[in-house]
């Protein structure tokens, strides 16, 4: 179930098209839990928050390749709900590019279902949090250090052969979120 948040600004009701989905994404401790929430304030629109941490900090074992699917499950009914919404927005807190990834990291393979899924989605844009804020361990986080910039650079790499229209967003506090609101207004609407 989304997020509803209050927030700053009103927009103008919605007409009969779905709504506009944006996905947070990045490489680990980039903002996008942050940013997901503020935007979804900002807008007055539902947010998802990361499924994955939820799901991952419940377990009291080390995850297997079936969880990982359990979770892209959970994105593929997340995104088929948010559709049906009657906002103008629906922000995610990541979404299935990062659970490809993680499956071709971890296991080197991904389900076939799930790559279909992206190719099928319509997603608005993507805003790619950048590197610039430090990487915070916590009990769920894996990829510090290099293997920090080299999941973001899959990432990218993921978004431009699936064709998805993205923005790099960077700033420190306030600033990240004025440049992503300045993204989505200038390349999302």
């Amino acid at each position: 179930m989304p997020v509803i948040s209050n927030g700053e600004k009103t927009l103008k009701p919605m007409d009969e098209r779905i709504p506009k989905i944006i996905v947070i994404t990045g490489a680990e401790s980039t903002g996008k839990t942050v940013l997901a929430e503020q935007l979804a304030n900002y807008y007055q629109v539902p947010f998802y928050p990361e499924y994955a941490r939820e799901y991952i900090s419940g377990l009291d074992r080390d995850y297997t390749f079936q969880d990982i699917e359990t979770i892209a499950k959970k994105q593929v009914e997340q995104y088929n709900e948010a559709v049906g919404l009657p906002h103008q927005f629906v922000f995610f807190d990541t979404w299935l590019i990062i659970t490809k990834v993680w499956f071709e990291v971890v296991y080197k393979t991904c389900p076939e279902w799930v790559v279909n899924k992206i190719r099928l989605a319509k997603i608005a844009g993507f805003i790619l949090n950048d590197l610039d804020i430090p990487w915070i361990p916590d009990p769920v986080r894996e990829n510090g250090g290099e293997n920090r910039s080299k999941l973001q650079k899959i990432y990218r790499q993921n978004l431009d052969f699936f064709g998805f229209k993205y923005q790099v967003n960077n700033g420190i506090g306030k600033d990240r979120l004025n440049n992503a609101v300045r993204i989505i207004e200038d390349s999302f609407l």
